[in-house]
């Protein structure tokens, strides 16, 4: 018995190196705990009190959710989200797939690579600065947009002062700019693809729309669902763009969840109210990737 537990006890060299691990994770298990972890606590305390900066804090149960869920502003404002939400990943993911299979055939290496950073240069620029540009193209007087149309006779449009088509220009500008993120990961994905199976199918005769939905899109599925719960996360907390082009009008035609938490926390100081929302948020998000993760088992390939 002593020789089996001399066996389990750890030699020098292992505490040693135990020691040293710990050293290395506890900065950023600090750093984790203490910009992580901490707001949340605090976040979530603080959704169920009424905050006042100057008379401190005072528990109100339920108010605050009760107060989101009852009013029909704040309800047509979780509608825009989720609105904004689904098209902008639908487009996306869909827009940046067919992009990809374009790019993914036999062309010229530098008109490939042409294309390839075309389309993914307004990636790398800030959000804050392509919705101004956007702007400029969306003005009622002195758009870009506007200008052509009426060169051509067409009566212009008021993309950004109507609320029949605030969102509408929004969800297209959020597509310009992100498309070609998800284009370069479904590249990637294509690549991984057997080209001894595809060889095969064309050698078959299969038809290229048969090829793409037995043997394309199964293999890159997993990609394919990576695409979507991380561009339904980044649609659900949109800011910026909408900040920018529309300031959440006309009304509330555009106004996110995200704008609202900054409205009542920072700008009436409704820091309880605004807790809430970001719990709401967030419970929402989480649900979101929940459900897609519950269907992606019946056609995620593994």
């Amino acid at each position: 018995m002593s020789v089996i537990a001399e066996r389990r006890r750890p030699s020098d060299l292992s505490r040693a190196q135990a020691r040293a691990a710990y050293l290395f994770v506890l900065p950023t298990t600090v750093l984790y705990l203490t910009f992580v972890i901490a707001p949340v606590i605090v976040t979530v305390i603080l959704a169920f009190s009424y905050y006042d900066p100057m008379l401190g804090s005072q528990w109100v149960g339920l108010d605050n959710f009760t107060r989101f869920f009852t009013d029909q502003r704040s309800l047509q404002i979780l509608w825009n989200t989720l609105r904004f939400a689904f098209f902008a990943v639908t487009f996306n993911v869909s827009v940046g797939l067919i992009l990809a299979l374009a790019l993914n055939r036999a062309m010229p290496g530098w008109l490939r690579y042409f294309f390839r950073l075309a389309f993914f240069l307004p990636v790398i620029i800030a959000a804050a600065f392509v919705s101004i540009v956007w702007s400029y193209f969306y003005g009622d007087d002195l758009g870009v947009i506007n200008y052509y149309l009426r060169l051509i006779g067409l009566p212009g449009v008021r993309w950004l002062t109507d609320a029949n088509h605030a969102m509408t220009s929004i969800i297209v500008m959020d597509v310009w700019k992100n498309t070609g993120f998800f284009m370069i990961i479904f590249i990637a994905a294509l690549q991984g693809v057997p080209k001894n199976i595809l060889e095969a199918a064309v050698m078959e005769g299969t038809p290229a729309w048969r090829q793409f939905f037995r043997i394309t899109l199964p293999y890159i599925s997993p990609v394919v669902f990576f695409c979507i719960v991380y561009a339904s996360i980044g649609a659900l907390q949109v800011f910026e763009s909408i900040v920018i082009l529309t300031q959440g009008g006309p009304g509330d035609s555009t106004r996110s969840l995200s704008i609202l938490i900054v409205e009542e926390g920072f700008g009436s100081f409704q820091i309880g109210y605004a807790a809430s929302i970001s719990v709401v948020m967030t419970v929402i998000i989480l649900i979101i990737t929940a459900i897609q993760q519950i269907i992606s088992h019946r056609w995620v390939q593994q």
